[in-house]
């Protein structure tokens, strides 16, 4: 009769524990996708594809690709074993390293890496940047050509400064267009107070559209010039909008001027100043001046002549002027 020990050897698994620890479990079937995770999955992979990439995305993940290919061997790279042209080579000898010419003593290895590829962005010719380089570092060398250092207090000075004169000329535009309506109202009383044989017709200012600009008072002339050249422009392009959509017309020979004008047949003839192109030596002189000279010459002219105050905006009864502060701006603050 066997032992008892041979007979619970014979019958494993009987009495004897599970090893938990060496257990291996198959894995179980992947579940079915259902409908509500299959939408879920479209959506999210179309809201990854609707997002643009910004130029910086884009350019970080070419480079990055570009050198994760270029630091792969070709040897190495999947897909190397079909390679033709591996296959070629290997048949050859090559198995591996560097191409040509071999190491002699002295002499330079074989070129083993790949050349570094560097990707030109700007649109300057081959060589540009390193002879700028080259310049740059020549005018470097050179004795007595420091950096220019900026003066923050001489900045905010000319910016100040700046700033002021636009303020200034602002001021000195509405204080000429005080003194032509005030010297124009000045000029029709006197028109009108003349003699009684003067025809009316004659007593009137004449356009400033039909006199030499030369006889207009320097003090705002620029302002008159500048109205005339806006409107000769704005005419001519008006004329020449009308012109491209009027309809081509024939010529009668039994119209006259009334009828041509009221066709629009007639041509637009403009009435402005005769020395309108011409150069104004005086005009020139008097616009070189800063602008607070020039709004100071104004405002002396407008006490002067008219006993208005520009910066008070009134008109006082005599040239005394009696209440006004002074000439100035700062007097009236």
């Amino acid at each position: 009769m066997p032992p008892l020990d041979n007979l619970a050897a014979a019958a494993p698994g009987e009495d004897e524990e599970d090893d938990y620890m060496n257990m291996t479990f198959d894995d179980p079937a992947p579940s079915k996708e259902t409908s509500l995770q299959r939408t879920q999955r479209l959506r999210k992979e179309s809201r990854a594809r609707g997002i643009i990439k910004s130029k910086e995305q884009r350019a970080e993940e070419a480079a990055a690709a570009r050198e994760k290919a270029l630091s792969t061997s070709m040897l190495e790279a999947p897909g190397a074993k079909k390679s033709k042209g591996l296959a070629m080579m290997a048949k050859m000898g090559f198995a591996g390293g560097a191409l040509g010419k071999k190491v002699d003593d002295g002499g330079n290895p074989s070129r083993i890496e790949p050349i570094q590829v560097h990707i030109k962005e700007d649109r300057g010719g081959i060589g540009l940047e390193s002879e700028k380089k080259r310049k740059l570092n020549e005018n470097m060398k050179e004795p007595g050509i420091k950096a220019i250092k900026i003066d923050p207090d001489e900045y905010r000075e000319r910016v100040r400064k700046e700033r002021e004169d636009e303020r200034l000329e602002k001021q000195f535009y509405a204080a000429q267009r005080v003194v032509e309506g005030m010297d124009e109202e000045q000029g029709q009383h006197e028109g009108a107070s003349g003699e009684e044989s003067e025809p009316e017709s004659t007593s009137r200012p004449k356009a400033l559209s039909s006199r030499p600009l030369k006889s207009i008072p320097v003090l705002y002339r620029g302002l008159v010039r500048h109205k005339e050249e806006k409107e000769r422009d704005r005419r001519m392009r008006y004329d020449l909008e009308q012109s491209l959509s009027r309809l081509p017309t024939y010529d009668d020979d039994d119209e006259d001027d009334d009828d041509k004008k009221a066709l629009g047949k007639k041509k637009t003839t403009y009435v402005t100043s005769e020395d309108l192109d011409e150069e104004d030596e005086e005009l020139d002189s008097f616009n070189a001046l800063e602008p607070a000279e020039r709004l100071r010459i104004l405002v002396i002219h407008l006490r002067e002549k008219h006993w208005y105050c520009f910066w008070c905006k009134m008109k006082y009864d005599g040239d005394e002027m009696e209440g006004c502060p002074g000439i100035t701006e700062e007097d009236h603050d």
